[in-house]
């Protein structure tokens, strides 16, 4: 799987950067576990939401070595995430 991992984030990460309202993707890896993932931050939740029932998101999910693949959503506390640099600072 790790393998696969890799070669799909090479061609898949330039796709992503284009999609509309994603501030950035952390690519997260565990080959000992065999888990594989992302941290994406939006700037909003409609965002999330339209890239969520993308036919990008649904060619991912439908890929023959992909098992369990699941998303949790989370709101981000602007206050606290400016403070230790989650966010960018607002000018």
């Amino acid at each position: 799987m790790q393998f696969r991992f890799r070669c799909y984030r090479t061609p898949d990460s330039p796709i992503l950067a284009t999609v509309p309202g994603l501030h950035s993707k952390v690519w997260l890896s565990n080959p000992q576990a065999n888990t594989y993932g992302g941290f994406y931050l939006w700037n909003d939740r409609s965002s999330m939401e339209s890239f969520m029932a993308s036919d990008l998101v649904k060619a991912v999910v439908a890929r023959p070595f992909l098992e369990g693949v699941h998303s949790e959503d989370f709101a981000v506390p602007d206050d606290a995430s400016r403070v230790t640099r989650g966010l960018p600072i607002a000018a």
